[in-house]
């Protein structure tokens, strides 16, 4: 990686992360257990997701769902992008709000969207979400409202779970139950009532990954949220299932292009 820049800031917004990043560093496949809206500031970037593959430009708005399987390489020498991330529970609450209860769970449906407005106020919320300040509270809370429900005007919208087997989330449910518990294909498999290569197939097929790099991306999303609470950097690898601290070092940079360290330090 020849240059990188991250920047993450804290927010009074309960379940709101934010992250301003400049880089050139290409990311494999890999997941992540937020929601999250964009933007591309500068350069562009090419990404395989599951829900095709997209190219996104300087002053598109990006967005990303729970889980989803995806990737993302620079178009060109670097990119640079805004990112606010959302747990899930308060996508939830902000959905039904703005359903008037229809609905709740829900992703989001566009990848990338070319909408000048919603750039305008993605770019508007991003510094309230981040400055804490007092006066600016109604104006943040209420462009929050108009930018999810935008994103999700982009398209229908959907579970995506219901196109996975059942068997095949039980499978799952064990693995997010616990990531750090020592699983086998065995036990997976056998929880599913399939052959070995049979659930291999089947879980591959409705993740997108591999039961082993299922887990993998578990455990590191574990590790970053025990990091951000405070875990030291050798605790939280011995957590959240890791053979070794340099073991979830190397793919904590490999998912988030900064170190464990590097996070810690941003976070504190």
């Amino acid at each position: 990686m020849r240059s990188s820049q991250f920047k993450i800031y804290r927010s009074d917004v309960a379940g709101i992360e934010a992250v301003r990043a400049e880089t050139d560093h290409s990311f494999p496949k890999h997941t992540h257990d937020q929601f999250g809206i964009g933007i591309i500031e500068a350069g562009a970037q090419a990404s395989l997701s599951g829900r095709g593959m997209v190219r996104a430009e300087a002053g598109d708005v990006i967005s990303v769902n729970p889980n989803e399987v995806h990737d993302g390489m620079p178009v060109g020498e670097s990119r640079a992008w805004s990112m606010l991330y959302f747990d899930p529970l308060l996508i939830g609450d902000l959905m039904r709000d703005i359903g008037e209860g229809r609905f709740g769970a829900a992703e989001f449906p566009s990848p990338v969207i070319r909408n000048s407005e919603m750039a305008a106020c993605f770019k508007t919320l991003f510094p309230l979400v981040i400055s804490n300040a007092p006066q600016d509270v109604l104006l943040r809370d209420g462009l929050l409202l108009l930018l999810v429900a935008a994103v999700m005007r982009e398209g229908t919208g959907g579970s995506r779970d219901a196109a996975v087997p059942a068997a095949i989330s039980r499978a799952r449910d064990l693995i997010d139950d616990d990531p750090a518990a020592p699983l086998t294909l065995a036990e997976l498999a056998g929880l599913c009532g399939l052959s070995h290569f049979q659930f291999l197939r089947a879980f591959t097929n409705a993740t997108g990954l591999t039961p082993h790099a299922y887990l993998l991306q578990r455990r590191i999303q574990e590790a970053r949220r025990l990091i951000a609470a405070g875990t030291s950097l050798a605790e939280a690898a011995f957590a959240s299932g890791f053979a070794d601290q340099s073991h979830m070092t190397r793919l904590f940079v490999r998912n988030f292009g900064l170190s464990p360290g590097a996070y810690a330090a941003a976070i504190g």
